[in-house]
């Protein structure tokens, strides 16, 4: 053979106390953890490293955003509604921590239906081949209605639909986060593609409005987006296409109109991390003076974590 197993006894080795390690004991490691732990021992007591160091960092650029008045967005998937944290994110919002809300289409579906009987989800596979996915008269009927009234009257879709629920006296309001948005008079945008909601199926659906509701809650979100720059945080929490990509084209309407959106932190929350968050969040917006974060694992998780970190930093202040 050409080949031999190869001599390793010329191989140099030097004193591992030379070597530069990136773990060091007694500055990254974790403290004991005890019952009865306040939130703030319980943060401290995680280790220096990698995900808990991104949360506290995440923690760090929110409240320090909201001391300098600079805005907190929460742009989101429908999953963390179907999660049941509408209490967890509310309680941000009545805080003044979270400054304004975006949804995706199915988002506000869910957050509607919640209101109006206080449960959502369908079991898709098991009325897809009869023809009644998506069918329920109710969610169409009442969603599209409220967008075109809104329409009529100049509002973009999350701030229709809000109104409408409350206006409408529905039930379980009090869970709505659309709605808390429109009574704290706080930006609250829905970003569509037609034909990827139930919405779309019903009769009373109506493109021209959708689009138009939509797109004028497109263009208030790019007025969020412009005032970033020096503080503001933007959380991508579980939209893995469609808000990542909409958080490109308005940051890029902001800088062309001469917004200089530099100097501010992003994070992509999500339980396994995809390419548009991750190129359209974390990297290429940061690539200046900005700081972008990836922190993975279960919304119904992470969200109270992060929310009970912040709250209880803003409380000690």
């Amino acid at each position: 053979m050409k080949y031999r197993p190869i001599d390793l006894a010329a191989v140099q080795t030097y004193p591992l106390s030379e070597r530069k390690n990136k773990v060091v004991m007694a500055e990254h490691k974790a403290a004991p953890v005890r019952g009865g732990m306040t939130v703030r021992d319980l943060l401290a007591a995680l280790p220096d490293q990698l995900g808990s160091r991104s949360l506290i960092g995440v923690i760090d650029a929110v409240v320090a955003a909201r001391e300098r008045g600079k805005p907190v967005v929460l742009a989101m998937g429908a999953h963390v509604i179907k999660c049941g944290l509408q209490p967890v994110l509310k309680s941000l919002i009545e805080a003044d921590v979270i400054t304004a809300v975006a949804l995706n289409g199915a988002g506000s579906i869910h957050d509607y239906e919640i209101s109006l009987i206080g449960e959502t989800s369908e079991d898709v596979g098991a009325v897809l081949h009869e023809g009644h996915f998506g069918m329920a008269e109710e969610t169409g009927r009442d969603i599209n209605r409220a967008l075109r009234d809104g329409v009529a009257r100049g509002a973009g879709y999350g701030e229709a639909v809000g109104h409408f629920i409350i206006d409408n006296g529905n039930p379980y309001r009090e869970h709505s986060l659309m709605a808390a948005c429109v009574e704290r008079d706080i930006p609250v945008t829905v970003h569509v593609a037609l034909g990827t909601d139930i919405i779309h199926q019903h009769p009373t659906a109506d493109g021209a409005v959708i689009g138009a509701a939509s797109f004028t809650d497109f263009r208030l979100f790019t007025s969020v987006v412009a005032d970033l720059g020096d503080g503001g945080v933007y959380l991508n929490v579980g939209s893995a296409v469609l808000l990542p990509e909409v958080f490109l084209k308005a940051l890029s309407i902001a800088q062309n109109l001469g917004h200089r959106v530099d100097n501010f932190t992003t994070a992509n929350f999500d339980m396994q991390q995809h390419y548009r968050p991750l190129q359209n969040v974390v990297k290429r917006p940061t690539s200046g003076r900005s700081r972008g974060y990836s922190i993975t694992g279960h919304h119904e998780i992470m969200l109270p974590l992060l929310a009970a970190g912040i709250l209880d930093r803003i409380k000690g202040r």
